[in-house]
């Protein structure tokens, strides 16, 4: 089974997959938890074996996207290797970044990954020690992803992001928090996915919701759903 939560944070919402393993018990490693992005559970080096601890205690396999507060610097310090037909930052056996501009075959199902966004609190953060200038995707992953996408005849089943299409932004539910709203340059960017995409579902964190949009896309957060929900 596939399924699918928002962010993380290394362990500020590290309850909830707590929650989830408790109320499903017949979990095994062979299943996997996708975390739409802010994983957090490589960001500090000098803590790093004891976070990565609490994730591996989990009965299933945990994959993720990369989102905007992630250190980037110790993130990619993991040599790439492939994985289900895409490039992976294997963390652990049981704990795997899923690269941007990918696609992964896991039991039949097609999966685009593409991860990464802007802070909106840079003025708060530390360039290189709380925010990396690689949290914003670069014009050669948006290169690689539609190369991938095109072997793939541009249709996935699931579409799997941190932040989401500019038009998404403009929809009332996304007007309370107008700093968040405001449209970066990966929203411009990921927009084109839409428009080149043959896709089922889209899923996507960053904004803290749990909401659905439309038929085809929905916010992430606090729930974990089965992939296809």
């Amino acid at each position: 089974m596939i399924y699918i939560t928002g962010d993380t944070h290394r362990s500020v919402h590290f309850e909830k997959l707590l929650v989830f393993a408790k109320n499903n018990p017949q979990l095994t490693k062979n299943d996997y938890v996708i975390i739409a992005g802010d994983f957090g559970g490589v960001f500090f080096e000098e803590t790093l074996s004891e976070d990565l601890k609490h994730y591996s205690s989990l009965p299933f396999t945990v994959l993720f996207v990369d989102g905007n507060h992630e250190n980037f610097t110790l993130l990619n310090s993991y040599p790439v290797s492939l994985w289900n037909g895409g490039k992976v930052h294997k963390i652990k056996d049981d704990i795997i970044h899923l690269m941007r501009g990918q696609i992964f075959v896991i039991e039949g199902i097609k999966i685009f990954t593409f991860g990464g966004a802007t802070s909106i609190d840079k003025e708060r953060r530390i360039i290189g020690y709380s925010y990396w200038d690689e949290e914003v995707p670069s014009y050669l992953e948006y290169e690689e992803a539609l190369n991938n996408l095109e072997k793939h005849d541009f249709k996935v089943d699931y579409i799997i992001t941190h932040s989401i299409d500019e038009r998404v932004l403009y929809y009332p539910s996304f007007r309370d928090n107008v700093e968040k709203a405001k449209v970066y340059p990966e929203n411009r960017l990921l927009s084109n996915f839409q428009d080149l995409v043959n896709y089922k579902k889209w899923y996507f964190g960053h904004y803290h919701k749990d909401e659905i949009i439309n038929d085809k896309k929905r916010a992430i957060f606090l729930d974990v759903i089965e992939l296809g929900k």
